[in-house]
């Protein structure tokens, strides 16, 4: 009992302490804050989109270089290995080609995007990287 009563007595004092030599918790800003009020009519541009060009009218063939010089492409299907397309490049095309060639030109298996016209079969652009020349 008595050292249930030394161990009451000494919790009793802390707390008194505690209570005597404390500082008054005050807030961090002592002016009030006035909230700021926003226009709902006027929206907020975060980030404006810009869409992709897209080729109207034109056929996208996906696949694997099997040939290429400055006059037409052969392409091997992505998902048919069976499947070959032979595209004549268009003037245009033609030109990009001609400075491909200059760095090294596609090498077989370089992987590429052909957009054709579909009635003609000319490629009019020719996407992809070619890989680094032998």
């Amino acid at each position: 009992m008595k050292a249930l009563a030394k161990i009451g007595g000494l919790g009793a004092a802390a707390l008194a302490m505690a209570g005597v030599f404390s500082t008054p918790v005050r807030a961090q800003v002592s002016e009030v804050v006035k909230p700021v009020i926003v226009d709902t009519a006027v929206p907020i541009i975060v980030n404006t989109i810009k869409p992709k060009p897209k080729y109207v009218g034109l056929g996208k063939f996906e696949g694997y270089v099997m040939h290429a010089n400055t006059v037409q492409i052969t392409v091997r299907a992505k998902g048919n290995d069976m499947s070959l397309q032979s595209f004549a490049l268009s003037e245009r095309a033609s030109a990009e080609m001609q400075t491909v060639v200059d760095r090294g030109g596609y090498q077989y298996g370089d992987k590429v995007t052909v957009y054709y016209d579909q009635t003609s079969l000319k490629a009019l652009k020719v996407k992809g990287k070619p890989s680094r020349p032998l």
